[in-house]
């Protein structure tokens, strides 16, 4: 590395250092109320953040520069150069630091990828938890908050987990109580949907349209808090489905197949292409998740639970 965070709390090289590994979950939107664009580009959003447990799991190495490696379901796909959020994560914060950025990013990934889940965000959030962890920054948790914050708007909720209400870019959290967990299938799509263009369909579908203020469900948060199943599944809401089914409309018949095998509610989850289903317990989900495979509409389909915890060092 190319300063003192290189060498052990003894002085032995940073090639004796042993690696530090950060897990970080997937995140389902039960609630994503969108605001209209503002003059930025981005859209003011109430955005409920529930973590589920899909988890990617990076580990931080020394090495002579920076370099990331990814391996699991679809990892050809992940970016491997300084786009990536893992990297970028590990610029900034060495950056803060006035070090070098000399690190080995490993992700070993379970996400899916570009799947509205927060897989790239989780990276991010994991691999600023890792770095600092592996050179004995021990930066205060709103530092890390502050980091996550500008490397995007989902990065901040990947490192708390659990459940929050994001608003302004959904880098503002409120931390939410949940009173019990929840069960999730997640019906993986051929293919990824870029957010930036979600977006952008959202705003062509709304030309000329007054969208409201965005604002969370009271009727959601209170069935999250109590841990009702049957209620949360009533309130579940995503403002981005249509753009997302617009742009793919073979969404609508994956979430009819999670309906027709009696899921309690479905939806994008948050830019998608993965579609989201809730359902009563954890032997609903594996059968609701076989008809979804059954039917052929998705890639695969995969059970989580929620709450999840957020990133953590392994």
């Amino acid at each position: 590395m190319g300063s003192t965070a290189a060498q052990g709390v003894d002085g032995v090289s940073s090639a004796a250092v042993p690696g530090v590994t950060v897990r970080v979950p997937a995140k389902v939107n039960v609630q994503l109320a969108v605001g209209a664009a503002r003059p930025d580009g981005f859209h003011d959003l109430a955005n409920v953040f529930l973590a589920v447990s899909l988890y990617d799991d990076v580990t931080a190495t020394p090495a002579d520069e920076l370099t990331v490696t990814c391996e699991g379901p679809d990892a050809d796909k992940v970016p491997l150069d300084r786009t990536n959020l893992a990297a970028r994560a590990a610029e900034l914060l060495a950056a803060r630091h006035g070090i070098s950025p000399d690190v080995h990013l490993h992700i070993a990934k379970d996400i899916p990828v570009a799947g509205g889940m927060a897989g790239g965000s989780a990276d991010g959030a994991g691999a600023l938890l890792a770095c600092d962890a592996l050179w004995g920054l021990n930066s205060s948790r709103a530092e890390l908050l502050e980091i996550c914050a500008e490397l995007g708007s989902d990065v901040p909720f990947s490192l708390v987990g659990g459940a929050a209400l994001g608003v302004g870019r959904g880098e503002k959290l409120t931390e939410l109580p949940v009173g019990g967990t929840f069960h999730w299938v997640f019906a993986v799509a051929d293919g990824g949907l870029s957010t930036p263009v979600v977006f952008g369909e959202f705003d062509r579908l709304t030309e000329g349209v007054t969208v409201p203020e965005p604002a969370a469900s009271p009727a959601l948060l209170d069935a999250l808090r109590t841990g009702d199943v049957t209620t949360l599944a009533g309130a579940l809401a995503n403002d981005l489905q249509p753009a997302a089914v617009s742009l793919r409309p073979a969404l609508n018949a994956t979430l009819e197949a999670g309906t027709a095998a009696d899921a309690l509610a479905a939806l994008v989850s948050g830019s998608g292409p993965t579609t989201a289903f809730l359902v009563k317990d954890e032997e609903a989900a594996r059968a609701v998740a076989d008809a979804l495979i059954a039917s052929g509409t998705c890639r695969t389909a995969r059970v989580a639970t929620s709450p999840a915890p957020g990133a953590t060092v392994l």
